[in-house]
């Protein structure tokens, strides 16, 4: 916070469900969302990420990307897709999926999708496909309007269903019954790593790398 307003974040992501996340810990933190780029897929936004980072020498920025499935650790990944980020970038790598943040809050998660909390996985980062996860976790719901919004209709071609994103965008804003990122950080490493480099970055307007 500077001069008593909230500090104000200009962020990339990948997609939607990404956007209301990244919204979500910057009002978690008491900071601002500023402009959202990006939301066309991982490749557009790596092709964006030279011009993000040079965007973060006069403000402060947070971008956002799914670890590669052939990958096994964060930091080499992140340090090999941006190995000079600029002192006001926040480059962080969600390990694998951002889906598994949303694990990592198992209570709540359990109550929004209304299925037993033993289905959820107690170890969300090692899940090679969250989002598959997800919608697995979806099809088990006793819940229809969970079912038909989240789950792909027989037949179909597509991974996830309609309503899939703005469901979880639902459930990720709900800041009194929805996911709690503190909650959720103590089961996920990569997404504690996020929160407090967000948190050097709202403090000083500097990130002090967190690795």
């Amino acid at each position: 916070m500077k001069n008593g307003n909230p500090v104000a974040i200009s962020s990339a992501v990948e997609g939607l469900v990404d956007e209301a996340l990244i919204k979500r810990l910057v009002q978690h933190l008491g900071g601002s969302s500023g402009p959202v780029y990006g939301r066309r897929g991982k490749q557009y936004l790596l092709d964006k990420l030279k011009g993000y980072n040079q965007s973060a020498r006069f403000r402060p920025w947070i971008v956002l990307v799914d670890l590669n499935h052939d990958d096994d650790c964060a930091p080499p990944f992140r340090t090999s897709l941006l190995p000079n980020p600029s002192p006001n970038m926040c480059f962080r790598i969600a390990v694998r999926e951002v889906e598994a943040w949303l694990f990592a809050d198992r209570e709540r998660l359990s109550r929004f999708l209304s299925i037993g909390i033993n289905f959820i996985p107690q170890h969300p980062e090692s899940v090679d496909h969250p989002k598959c996860a997800m919608v697995d976790l979806a099809r088990r719901s006793r819940r229809m309007d969970i079912r038909q919004d989240m789950v792909p209709r027989p037949g179909s071609s597509r991974k996830i269903g309609p309503a899939y994103t703005s469901r979880l965008s639902e459930f990720i804003q709900d800041a009194t019954n929805g996911w709690r990122p503190d909650v959720a950080a103590s089961s996920s490493d990569s997404l504690a790593r996020c929160l407090r480099c967000l948190q050097q970055l709202m403090a000083t307007g500097v990130n002090r790398e967190v690795v």
